[in-house]
């Protein structure tokens, strides 16, 4: 299988198992793991996803041997088709996503980053667009996301060289979180889904959907959002308990409606 899935407590691992191929992004890779986030994502036991990698590296993008030899099937989906159904499938995920990048993230693997609410590195990862090495155009985020995520000039820089930043450098513009030495990174991850995995996963998902949509609105329109989410959030059992747990000095016990 060219991925691997395991489930610690509330928190669900996916892992791109392709160390060979520098876990590049093949149809099956991405069938599989789509799939699996649609499973969980209906899953009220499953809370927080982590993405990681296996072997030195992240993510090196999509596998180009199979989009070269991909042939189109007239009303069939192509390799771009599924890849697109992928990171559609990654950026609708209601639950929290965090990153957990071990290595190398390039491309379609900066992409898959990018597509993540939160982003976890090890000190040796490093993160760039890489497809202008090839004569690649992006599809998936690199010219029309990262210069959403990090400054305009540092995602042209990105872009147009091709060159990679180590987790630290791109710490400072804003897109990693956090930097770990390589060997506390998964029990980092763990930790930090575990956090996330006691909040109600209701507030999370509301406040997830406004965040994510608050770039394509005016100030306006974003707080508008904001208190319709709100308004509907005040019928929910998780406010409820949420303040009873507050007045009653213990912890809360979400459930997630």
């Amino acid at each position: 299988m060219s991925y691997t899935h395991a489930v610690a407590g509330a928190v669900g691992w996916l892992t791109m198992d392709r160390p060979a191929a520098m876990n590049s992004l093949n149809s099956e890779m991405v069938a599989g793991i789509a799939a699996k986030l649609g499973e969980w994502r209906d899953d009220p036991a499953i809370r927080v996803v982590v993405i990681t990698g296996s072997g030195r590296a992240f993510c090196a993008g999509a596998d180009l041997k199979e989009s070269q030899a991909d042939q189109q099937v007239p009303g069939e989906k192509d390799f771009l088709d599924r890849i697109v159904d992928f990171f559609d499938t990654v950026r609708a995920f209601p639950k929290p996503l965090i990153a957990a990048v071990n290595g190398l993230a390039l491309a379609g693997g900066l992409e898959v980053v990018m597509a993540c609410d939160l982003v976890l590195a090890a000190e040796s990862a490093r993160l760039g667009d890489a497809h202008s090495n090839f004569g690649v155009f992006p599809g998936a985020g690199g010219a029309a996301i990262l210069p959403r995520k990090v400054p305009v000039n540092v995602a042209r820089y990105l872009l147009f060289t091709g060159d990679a930043l180590s987790a630290a450098e791109m710490k400072q513009y804003g897109l990693v979180n956090e930097v770990l030495p390589d060997a506390e990174l998964r029990d980092r991850a763990q930790a930090l889904a575990e956090k996330l995995a006691k909040k109600s996963p209701l507030v999370l998902a509301r406040m997830k959907r406004v965040a994510n949509e608050a770039a394509d609105k005016t100030a306006a329109d974003a707080l508008r959002h904001e208190l319709f989410e709100l308004r509907n959030h005040q019928r929910s059992y998780d406010v409820k308990e949420g303040l009873a747990a507050f007045v009653e000095k213990r912890e809360p016990q979400f459930k997630g409606y």
